[in-house]
């Protein structure tokens, strides 16, 4: 049973970039059968006497690791059926080979899980993930990368890399435990074993620095509760904070999903947009007087934040956006006003 498999460049057929395929050449009994491996390569990368990738080809580790990965599997096909006495074709032996799960890469998996929050409708967790996945491209250039290339050195490349983008401390935390989550989700489902987890010898922990306390004494809430303006643009940032303050510190985005529907027998009721945790607190009189000032029969929502205009979730986080932008910047301007010691936000009322 003579039989041989490679790796080679196929010279025959010519793409429109001027590339040639790489294609999986199995030889059996004199007959040769040929399957694409996927990927290409310009003919001067490739060393047609050794029958090698040459060493400046563009993207050399990846393809040098898509060959030997698939060389490999060739050859374990081969020793497999032989012990088995099975007998084959050169086009079984590319059957069985083909029905292999192809390796994912580590784009592969962000983007598959970038892809699956938004289809969950889970844009803020997204929009992090997307953005550590924009930050190693801009790092490593691309991501055709196995997670086994995720080791202790390139994380602290990288690490290396986000602190010369002047980023803060805690910033760069998000970024690598964002990193760590995925590398967590790639262990799960098996593209790569726990003995490489990196983060067992590189500590995220160590990218954390002191937070300044954000909270305030009940003396300047009351000043800020207590503070008058007739211009209905501060009154509203203010109306915000207070219902904030009120409701045990309840997030802006909950605020703005508000409808009627959440005021159940006195007390408000909702899931939190971020972790869908089910909270139920009571309305004080305070909260309740808030809830009618600005609550419009024609809009389904309790606060003027969202209408019923914004239909889709880019439309509603759009919206929020920008008007907790606007609400903040206000309360900034009223906690100078008000010499207190810290800026004042929205934040600040969730933890106070």
């Amino acid at each position: 049973m003579n039989i041989t498999a490679n790796i080679v460049c196929y010279k025959s057929k010519t793409l429109s970039n001027g590339e040639h395929p790489l294609m999986i050449r199995v030889c059996k009994d004199g007959k040769k059968k040929y399957k694409s491996l996927g990927v290409s390569v310009n003919p001067k990368f490739w060393n047609f006497e050794k029958n090698t990738l040459k060493p400046n080809s563009p993207n050399y580790e990846y393809l040098s690791r898509i060959i030997a990965d698939k060389a490999s599997e060739l050859s374990e096909e081969i020793v497999k059926l032989k012990s088995e006495r099975k007998d084959f074709t050169a086009s079984t032996l590319l059957e069985e080979n083909s029905q292999r799960v192809k390796p994912r890469t580590v784009n592969d998996l962000f983007c598959e899980q970038i892809k699956r929050l938004q289809d969950e409708g889970r844009r803020g967790y997204m929009l992090s993930v997307k953005q550590v996945y924009n930050s190693l491209l801009m790092f490593n250039k691309h991501l055709d990368i196995y997670f086994t290339d995720i080791d202790t050195s390139f994380l602290r490349k990288y690490e290396t890399w986000l602190r010369k983008q002047e980023l803060a401390e805690n910033t760069i935390g998000i970024r690598f435990r964002t990193l760590r989550a995925i590398y967590n989700l790639a262990i799960e489902q098996n593209l790569v074993k726990a003995e490489s987890y990196p983060f067992k010898k590189y500590k995220v922990s160590h990218l954390q620095e002191e937070r300044v306390k954000r909270s305030l004494s009940k003396e300047d809430i009351e000043r800020i509760l207590t503070y008058k303006s007739t211009n209905n643009y501060m009154r509203f940032p203010i109306d915000i904070f207070a219902f904030t303050y009120y409701c045990g510190g309840i997030n802006f985005i909950d605020i703005a999903h508000l409808t009627q529907a959440n005021i159940i027998e006195g007390r408000l009721i909702y899931k939190r947009h971020k972790t869908g945790k089910l909270i139920k607190i009571p309305l004080c009189q305070q909260a309740l007087e808030l809830i009618k000032k600005y609550h419009c029969q024609e809009s389904p929502y309790l606060f003027p934040i969202l209408s019923g205009f914004h239909e889709t979730e880019i439309q509603k986080a759009n919206r929020i956006h920008k008007v907790i932008t606007k609400v903040n910047k206000r309360l900034k301007e009223i906690g100078e006003e008000l010499n207190l010691p810290i800026t004042l936000t929205t934040y600040v009322a969730r933890h106070s």
